[in-house]
């Protein structure tokens, strides 16, 4: 934070001076009209405050003179107002710039700690929209309506007493379409802020449909199904013109009636100081000078309320990166928590209930005990709560009720960090990311050296189709490793595991996914990473998990059976209805099946 601090101190600092400049130069500018008109022109004496500053300046006495040094005077006001406009945008892009970076920094750490049910239930385009655009409203409400805000108060603030000083009666005119002003914004307000937050909600949609249609593009092409995508494309930017079209309308609708008080306005005032001007109340060049105010001070009443059409813009999208910031979570760090040391991976389930929903448990008062090194496979049926029971323990959730203590330490207590540094998951899908071999292996372990990363691959049983590759380690895979067969991805996920040398590994299907002889050349593999660790093995194939210490049947949430492969078959119960889908019979040999 101090770092962010010291980056913004002088985009700050340009923005302040050049805010003070320009409410100066703003003051100054009218000046040099009122003297031409009234002094060179009309040749009144000068007044003593201007007499004594003319005496400085050469050649005033004369008319000609005076002419010269108010063109002078008006060239050097426009070249200041340009440097300060010229400061004021650099300084403004900048902040606001890295403000909308923080913001996005900070968006997207947050979206990464959100818990995967969240993600479940939000779209990835929706959750890049919010990152990528959405963050964008830091700026825009700092650029485009605090500062806007703030010159055009202090503008304000000064030309009302000038104006004053000029004309009491033509001031307060001036300022009776104020209330107008502030009615036609408190009418307008509310509906530009619904529709703005609108338009936002259809463009995450657009984001959406585009990222599921190339995450999916094997799909689409293998079923034709482009021109159906395209469909959905051209409904959601429908979506998009009708929501931007109706924000449009009610904008259009505001600034006519903002433009319209303020025509009346400044005719008002022109009627009355044509008036004045010819009763000689007041000279032509103070009605210049008053008239150049007006506009000076309706500029910046007009910008206040302008800037609620820009506000409400950006208040959709702020709206939008709100909502996930202070998007509670019940998977957090609790106050308190403790960072784990190296856990010997004794896990124990006490009266565990899971549920999505309200009273309605995916899982059942489980009861499970696991000693260290021990192997725990998880067979049954989909949807019968596999999943949900290992995805406790790193806590991607946390029970409803009960407890899951990891060496009598309950999870709930401990960093969530730390804990899921002492846990190994190897998913039924492998995921690879966009970088080398080597990058991948050690994406769980970044300060790996390569002869640990080569070590993980041989006992992966990667090394040898890793050695083929142009460039072996340095090998550069495709986006989800594309460029990869199934079998060598879940390899080299195998081998990340390994390096990670944690005391806790989840195997979620791991062979599902393969051939069989695949699958027989990675069983071997699994056998070595499971050494001397706490492992939980989800399966549909039995053959995967024929050595596990324990085999838990679970069925709608509730532990059935448990025991070996040989007790469970001569149980003659669930396990063994499975092994005989998947083998043609119960009655085979414990020993050899």
């Amino acid at each position: 934070m101090v770092v962010r601090a010291g980056r913004r101190t002088v985009p700050l600092a340009g923005v302040l001076v050049s805010l003070l400049l320009k409410i100066g130069l703003d003051v100054l500018k009218p000046w040099p009209t009122l003297i031409l008109v009234d002094y060179a022109l009309a040749r009144k004496p000068l007044p003593p405050s201007l007499r004594a500053l003319a005496a400085w300046l050469p050649g005033s006495e004369t008319t000609s003179g005076l002419i010269g040094w108010t063109i002078g005077a008006t060239i050097v006001l426009f070249l200041l107002s340009w440097a300060a406009g010229l400061v004021a945008a650099y300084a403004n892009i900048t902040l606001g710039q890295r403000m909308t970076y923080d913001l996005a920094g900070d968006l997207f750490a947050k979206l990464q700690q959100l818990s995967l049910h969240y993600h479940q239930r939000h779209s990835i385009g929706d959750a890049i929209r919010r990152v990528t655009s959405d963050c964008t409203c830091v700026a825009t409400l700092f650029r485009d309506v605090l500062m806007p805000v703030i010159s055009s108060v202090g503008t304000v603030a000064v030309m009302f007493v000038i104006m004053w000083r000029i004309s009491p009666w033509l001031t307060v005119l001036a300022l009776a379409v104020v209330p107008c002003m502030m009615g036609i914004f408190r009418l307008y307000a509310r509906p530009m802020l619904e529709r703005s937050w609108a338009q936002q909600e259809v463009e995450g949609m657009i984001y959406a449909v585009i990222e599921r249609t190339f995450s999916s593009l094997p799909v689409v092409q293998a079923f034709s199904l482009e021109n159906a995508q395209d469909r959905l494309l051209r409904e959601a930017n429908g979506a998009d013109l009708a929501a931007t079209l109706a924000l449009t309308r009610v904008q259009l609708q505001f600034r006519l009636l903002m433009g319209l008080a303020t025509a009346l306005g400044t005719a008002a005032l022109v009627w009355v100081g044509a008036r004045q001007g010819l009763s000689g109340d007041v000279s032509v060049g103070a009605i210049l000078l008053f008239l150049s105010y007006l506009g000076s001070l309706y500029a910046p009443v007009e910008a206040v309320m302008y800037t609620s059409v820009t506000m409400q813009g950006a208040a959709g999208s702020a709206r939008r990166v709100w909502e996930v910031l202070h998007t509670t979570e019940p998977v957090a760090d609790r106050p308190g928590a403790i960072a784990l040391a190296k856990p010997r991976g004794h896990i124990r389930f006490e009266n565990v209930t899971f549920c999505y929903r309200p009273e309605q448990p995916v899982l059942h008062d489980i009861m499970l005990e696991v000693t260290p090194g021990e192997t725990i496979a998880l067979i049954g049926a989909t949807g019968a709560g596999k999943s949900t029971l290992v995805s406790l323990i790193p806590r991607f959730a946390d029970p409803t009720r009960g407890k899951v203590l990891l060496d009598e330490t309950d999870l709930c207590g401990v960093q969530l960090k730390s804990l899921r540094r002492h846990i190994a998951i190897v998913l039924q899908e492998p995921f690879l990311f966009p970088l080398t071999i080597a990058e991948n292996i050690a994406y769980g372990f970044p300060q790996a050296g390569l002869a640990e990363i080569e070590s993980a691959a041989r006992a992966a049983n990667a090394h040898e189709f890793i050695r083929r590759l142009p460039g072996g380690y340095h090998a550069t895979v495709g986006e989800r490793g594309a460029t990869l067969s199934v079998g060598e991805r879940q390899r080299l996920s195998i081998a990340r595991a390994l390096l990670k040398q944690a005391p806790v590994l989840i195997l979620d299907e791991p062979t599902s996914a393969l051939d069989a002889e695949t699958e027989a050349s990675l069983v071997e593999a699994v056998d070595r990473l499971c050494r001397d660790r706490t492992t939980f093995i989800i399966a549909h194939r039995l053959s995967t998990i024929r050595r596990a210490n324990r085999i838990l049947v679970l069925d709608q949430g509730r532990i059935v059976e448990t025991g070996t492969h040989s007790t469970l078959l001569a149980a003659a119960g669930h396990y063994a209805r499975l092994h005989a889908i998947q083998f043609g019979s119960t009655n085979a040999n414990p020993a050899s099946s």
